[in-house]
């Protein structure tokens, strides 16, 4: 055996490993925008935001596991934008005990959070690590832009 054969395999492995890397960095943290065609069953809503009503500019769904990590820092930091602003609902999803919604709605990892309208139209899907800035983004459709706080 030639000293080259195992060197290229080598090389081969690496690109192999580092195009995979790239590919699941990209899918991490990844934000889908809809443009509001998407509409979500209300019987499917209503199965999710339970008593919680949808609110009139639209709600923020998050799915999360009891074994996610970020996910209790997701919920803090969406009930920390949504504090005091008026007309959007919250609703939290814990997918341990019911694997079905998470099949329902096409969750492949935890967090997932859904941005949906008044009219119950798919607005934003953020997955993976979510940063403040990515959520106050997906918020703009809801919100038209302004900070409708009740201390605003």
């Amino acid at each position: 055996m030639t000293p080259a054969a195992p060197l290229i395999g080598v090389v081969a492995l690496l690109l192999l490993a580092t195009a995979l890397g790239v590919v699941l960095q990209r899918r991490n943290g990844r934000i889908r925008r809809f443009d509001g065609g998407e509409r979500l069953d209300p019987a499917d809503l209503g199965a999710v935001l339970g008593g919680e009503a949808l609110g009139p500019q639209g709600a923020v769904v998050q799915f999360s596991t009891e074994y996610c990590a970020r996910c209790p820092g997701v919920r803090r930091l969406i009930a920390a934008l949504l504090d005091g602003r008026r007309g959007i609902g919250f609703a939290h999803v814990d997918l341990t005990r019911d694997p079905a919604l998470a099949k329902r709605f096409g969750v492949l990892q935890t967090p997932t959070v859904l941005v949906v309208d008044g009219e119950g139209r798919l607005r934003s899907r953020l997955s993976g690590p979510i940063s403040r800035e990515a959520l106050e983004n997906s918020l703009v459709p809801l919100t038209g832009g302004n900070d409708d706080r009740d201390d605003a």
